[in-house]
């Protein structure tokens, strides 16, 4: 009534050399009766792909959401909520921590948009573990320039740091060497990114050719969007250093926010490039070992 056949399927271009995961090729006779009735019966999703799409997506939205939690617990614990200003008698400045705010307006803007970046990737990575548990899910090979990549974007991060650390001790020289030092490596990073892709799109690994196709070039796109913003920030800062002529307090907390924004896309990275790689969908793989494939 059914017949069923895989293949490994090898694939050598452009200095790639992998292999597939089994590939399954179905063929039915609709011509007895119940057959297509059958093939849907067999490939409806199953309870246990179910547990395992909602646990991985539990488990994602926890992972990320779980240090935002923490970070807005520890601010909101130095707010002093619980006093009552109200009932004290004297100047308002005999009484720390009960005038205004003061955390900078930029320093607490740029917490409220990483909140949000962080929200909307965890919801991408939530829904990437969910389209996993299907059986038409081909893991896409992890170019050896991504390694290469990474290696730079820690680099950028490394200098942005240097700069943050010479702003504090006031040294100018240092801000200019560690800011540019920072904006060369980004550089280096995008464009490295755009070839990886080359070298994918010419492995004939295409966007519509696959789902995994489709979330790589999403998830690596939106990282490279807003590392593109950042290089525009970054731009800005330098702008004032070398040409504005600006003292160095008046840069430093641009230099800061610069360089919490480089670690805070450096650290998203690295977890883009873990879930990306090829043993993620191995995982996927062995979970739906357990299940019939879903198609």
């Amino acid at each position: 009534m059914s017949s069923r056949s895989w293949e490994d399927c090898i694939v050598n271009t452009s200095g790639f050399d992998f292999r597939y995961g089994q590939v399954y090729r179905w063929a039915y006779d609709y011509s007895v009766p119940g057959a297509e009735q059958d093939f849907v019966a067999q490939n409806q999703p199953t309870g246990r792909t179910r547990r395992l799409g909602k646990r991985a997506v539990s488990i994602t939205i926890l992972l990320f959401l779980a240090p935002i939690g923490a970070i807005i617990a520890w601010w909101l614990s130095r707010q002093r909520l619980m006093s009552k200003p109200w009932l004290e008698v004297g100047a308002i400045d005999d009484f720390p921590r009960t005038g205004a705010l003061s955390l900078p307006a930029a320093t607490l803007g740029l917490g409220v948009f990483l909140a949000v970046v962080s929200s909307l990737f965890a919801l991408f990575i939530s829904a990437y573990f969910m389209r996993m548990q299907v059986a038409d899910w081909i893991q896409m090979p992890a170019p050896k320039l991504l390694w290469f990549n990474t290696g730079v974007l820690i680099l950028s991060s490394v200098a942005l740091q240097y700069a943050q650390v010479a702003a504090r001790r006031g040294r100018m020289e240092g801000v200019v060497h560690g800011l540019i030092a920072g904006g060369f490596f980004a550089y280096t990073f995008l464009v490295g990114q755009l070839f990886a892709w080359q070298q994918l799109k010419a492995a004939g690994y295409f966007l519509a050719a696959n789902p995994a196709n489709a979330f790589f070039y999403l998830l690596t796109g939106l990282h490279g969007l807003h590392l593109l913003g950042g290089l525009v920030a970054l731009g800005l800062t330098i702008d004032k250093v070398l040409w504005r002529g600006c003292e160095l307090g008046q840069v430093r907390l641009s230099v800061k926010l610069c360089a919490v924004y480089w670690h805070y896309l450096l650290l998203l990275w690295l977890v883009l490039f873990t879930l990306l790689t090829p043993w993620v969908g191995d995982f996927a793989a062995f979970c739906r070992s357990f299940s019939p494939p879903v198609y």
